[in-house]
């Protein structure tokens, strides 16, 4: 009865096996799962049974909810949530379309004012509001909620920001990693990363030196005389640090090939993920990112001055959360993100940005202003003239 949900895993690219997928049915025969009822089984004990039997690396996960949630397209998965808001503030019944000159006549709050209000508001509110300028609610001008707009303010309760000029985010969001499996769909990726090369010849004797033998062999008197050298590998060392999460949701495609370009050209290639901006702390499982986290500063001692320093990020998000201690959307930073990017940038003297945002937009990102200058103007688009470009310059 599961033939065709092991077909739409195939579909989906992820790499199940028969062997695999007879474990799944040997564990429902012998009731490692019980049903809920007569009719069938409880379909998230069914979902994790699935996952446990059929998914061998984290980082399929993702692949693997889309294709199962493509093949239970009947089920409906019902969010936990525990917050203090109540969801009902947040129920989306409008969307407020303004004029620019409308736009223009609303004030953003300076960041103490911000949170200090924000604090007001819980205390004052008391039921849902819709369309205002004041409280926590839906569609309006206010700097609280969802689905409306203001200059700066904190986005609750909405899976994306419509302007991305918020200064915290409410929600505690899961984000994915990038796929290093990615097909690329054209190999000028690689090519434009292939211009960051310094060559050495390491490992076991396991390629043959034509020259030499030819040479050897003449000398031998005709006699053959073999020889090995070992195969010659691309020595440079790259640090690359991604920005994931939020408005790099637009961009995982093509992150996702050069991550995948970039594993297949570097032999010595360590990668670390944050949100936004770089601050004290990264982590290379976004599932576990508060619970396995690497201190910044370990990172800096760990890897010496030879590594190349790639940072890539769309660098979208509010000034403050570059500028100001507290200034992350995710937790209250003791430094600015800003004093990190120094560092690191200090540590690694070849280092460039990478930002798969269109440059035409840049201009008009208060944000990116702000990272050009603290990437000394480093800063290239995710094309193959921006990498190629970006490698020439990591290469002198």
């Amino acid at each position: 009865m599961l033939i065709d949900f092991f077909y739409t895993l195939r579909s989906a690219k992820l790499p199940v096996s028969v062997k695999e997928y007879l474990t799944l049915l040997d564990a429902l025969k012998h009731g490692v799962v019980g049903p809920e009822s007569e009719d069938g089984y409880a379909i998230d004990d069914f979902y994790y049974l699935a996952r446990t039997s059929l998914v061998k690396d984290e980082k399929h996960y993702d692949k693997f909810d889309r294709a199962f949630a493509a093949y239970f397209k009947g089920v409906e998965l019902v969010a936990d949530f525990t917050k203090d808001i109540p969801l009902e503030w947040l129920r989306k019944n409008l969307e407020l379309e303004l004029s620019p000159e409308e736009k223009a006549k609303i004030e953003a709050m300076g960041w103490d004012e911000l949170m200090e209000t924000l604090k007001k508001r819980f205390e004052e509110q008391k039921d849902r509001h819709e369309g205002g300028n004041r409280m926590i609610g839906t569609g309006g001008t206010s700097p609280f909620g969802a689905y409306g707009f203001n200059p700066q303010g904190i986005r609750i309760g909405q899976d994306k920001g419509r302007n991305k000029s918020a200064v915290k985010v409410w929600d505690q969001r899961a984000y994915k990693d990038y796929d290093d499996s990615q097909e690329l769909g054209t190999r000028n990726i690689k090519v434009a990363l292939r211009r960051l090369r310094k060559f050495a010849r390491e490992g076991a004797e396991e390629e043959l030196d034509l020259d030499d033998t030819i040479k050897s062999t003449a000398a031998n008197a005709g006699w053959l005389d073999i020889k090995m050298v070992p195969e010659r590998h691309n020595n440079v060392k790259v640090l690359l640090l991604m920005d994931v999460g939020g408005t790099m949701d637009e961009h995982i495609h093509r992150v996702e090939e050069m991550f995948s370009a970039a594993k297949a050209e570097f032999k010595h290639l360590e990668f670390y993920y944050f949100h936004n901006c770089v601050y004290d702390f990264m982590w290379k499982n976004n599932r576990r990112r508060f619970s396995e986290k690497f201190p910044t500063w370990d990172i800096i001692r760990k890897y010496n001055k030879d590594y190349k320093l790639i940072f890539v990020g769309d660098a979208t998000m509010s000034p403050y959360e570059i500028l100001q201690p507290g200034g992350s959307v995710e937790y209250n930073n003791e430094e600015a993100g800003a004093e990190w990017m120094q560092r690191l940038t200090n540590a690694f003297p070849k280092f460039v940005w990478i930002n798969p945002e269109p440059q035409g937009v840049w201009q008009y990102r208060q944000s990116i202003s702000v990272i050009q200058q603290l990437v000394n103007q480093r800063m290239y688009p995710l094309t193959i003239k921006g990498l190629e470009e970006a490698m020439r310059l990591l290469s002198k």
